[in-house]
């Protein structure tokens, strides 16, 4: 299905719990990986993961980069 999404720009500056919210109900099929900004984290593509950077300094945890498959 080429329609499925791929990225989520719209959720930059949301709350990471609601991006995850939102990720979620569009692609059930996908593990979501919350991850504080800065964050060393393992490299490599994998087409079943979406990871969602926010700022753990900040109360709301703001998501700053567009979450994407990978």
């Amino acid at each position: 299905m080429s329609s499925e999404k791929t990225s989520w720009p719209e959720v930059v500056g949301w709350p990471a719990s609601a991006a995850v919210t939102q990720i979620n109900s569009d692609r059930p099929d996908v593990a979501i990986e919350v991850v504080p900004a800065g964050t060393n984290v393992a490299p490599g593509y994998k087409a079943n993961r979406v990871r969602v950077f926010f700022d753990a300094g900040n109360a709301s945890g703001p998501v700053l980069y567009t979450p994407m498959i990978g």
